[in-house]
């Protein structure tokens, strides 16, 4: 599995402000309705079901929020990176500006774990984060996202 696999070029976005952790996840989950064609209420609703459980801002700037939804038949996802980081309650308690949300199958097992170890070991690389950040084009991003050494960074 790529990030390719899973990302599609209209799933990246370049987002201005956002005030909130609940207006950020609200933003993911119309961007995966206008990416995947899900249903945004209910995509927001199963992330803020999960964010209750623990936060999934995993540090260094990087949230990874995913849910599983009943409407889906593969694993998809939504690549989101802020013009200015906002509160996230990462582990680090550091702000957010890079967001990857993953959206899976509610019967996915091993493929939803799959898919976030790739996004996690992907975006754990500070070399493609670092780019990520110096960039707000979508399509430079879905770029940078989807190059073969970005889906193998250690």
């Amino acid at each position: 599995m790529q990030l390719a696999d899973i990302l599609s070029p209209n799933a990246v976005q370049a987002v201005g402000k956002v005030s909130s952790k609940k207006r950020l996840l609200q933003t993911l989950a119309e961007a995966a309705k206008a990416a995947h064609g899900v249903c945004a209420d209910a995509a927001l609703s199963h992330l803020l079901e999960r964010e209750s459980l623990g936060p999934t801002g995993v540090g260094g700037g990087v949230a990874l929020p995913h849910a599983r939804l009943p409407e889906l038949d593969r694993v998809v996802g939504v690549f989101l990176r802020l013009e200015q980081p906002i509160d996230f309650d990462a582990v680090d308690r550091k702000p957010v500006d890079i967001v990857f949300g993953l959206f899976a199958p509610e019967a996915s097992g091993v493929e939803h774990l799959k898919a976030l170890a790739l996004v996690s070991r992907s975006l754990r690389n500070p070399s493609l984060c670092a780019k990520l950040r110096s960039n707000g084009d979508p399509s430079v991003l879905y770029t940078l996202l989807t190059e073969p050494e970005a889906s193998q960074a250690a």
